[in-house]
């Protein structure tokens, strides 16, 4: 039967083969269970049709049977009475059921056998398919694991570490210049500050240069009218 094929590949592989011989392994496991299902089920319907078939071949062996042991009886009965011609045609009744019970246990052994292996077969479906169900949520569950592992391994193997870290590298030194500059414009600042601060002194310090000179000049001019007025 294919089905057993089938399933000697499902139980005895490894989940990685599995895996590279169905795009979706959890949709494979399902059906050939679904399959096992559905050949079990005919199997079983067609060991029942045997099974009748079996009873219905040995009814007409044991009623043959049954028929030569009557008319057997029937001729001795005849005999006993004296009358050889009915017996004669009793016993050639029993000749004809002894053909017919010799062909029906023929008939009937051939089905008891046929049907005995188509029994076998249901209960060897039967019990692969008992295992493959106990093995399906361990084979989904281990494939659902590979695939897990899978696209780890591709995150992991897709990340670049090393161009991670020039990024980070490049990001530090951005702000480093941000902050030079800003120390830079603040040092500016602070220097037109006290620039300015010095220009005013400077400022006040010649005012004052400028004021002695004339206070200067004014009094010797003062005294100098002083001294032509005498």
């Amino acid at each position: 039967m294919g089905i057993f094929s089938r399933l000697s590949d499902l139980l005895k592989s490894n989940i990685n083969d599995l895996i590279d011989r169905a795009e979706d392994p959890e949709k494979m496991v399902k059906q050939i269970i679904i399959d096992m299902q559905a050949e079990l089920t005919k199997a079983t319907q067609n060991y029942g049709k045997a099974k009748a078939s079996e009873r219905l071949a040995e009814k007409k062996y044991l009623d043959a049977k049954k028929s030569s042991e009557s008319w057997e009886a029937k001729a001795k009965a005849a005999l006993s009475q004296g009358n050889q011609d009915l017996a004669k045609q009793a016993l050639a009744k029993k000749v004809k059921a002894d053909e017919d019970t010799a062909n029906y246990k023929e008939m009937y052994d051939s089905i008891s056998a046929q049907t005995e292996a188509i029994g076998s077969q249901v209960e060897v479906l039967k019990a692969k398919l008992d295992e493959a169900k106990s093995k399906q949520a361990m084979l989904i569950a281990r494939s659902q694991m590979a695939d897990t592992q899978k696209n780890l391994a591709k995150s992991a193997g897709g990340f670049d570490g090393q161009s991670a870290m020039e990024k980070f590298n490049r990001m530090e030194e951005k702000v480093q210049r941000k902050e030079a500059e800003a120390a830079a414009f603040t040092e500016i600042a602070g220097s037109n500050a006290d620039s300015e601060l010095n220009d005013s002194f400077d400022k006040l310090e010649a005012d004052a240069k400028v004021d002695a000179e004339l206070a200067r000049l004014m009094a010797e001019m003062n005294g100098g009218a002083d001294s032509s007025a005498e």
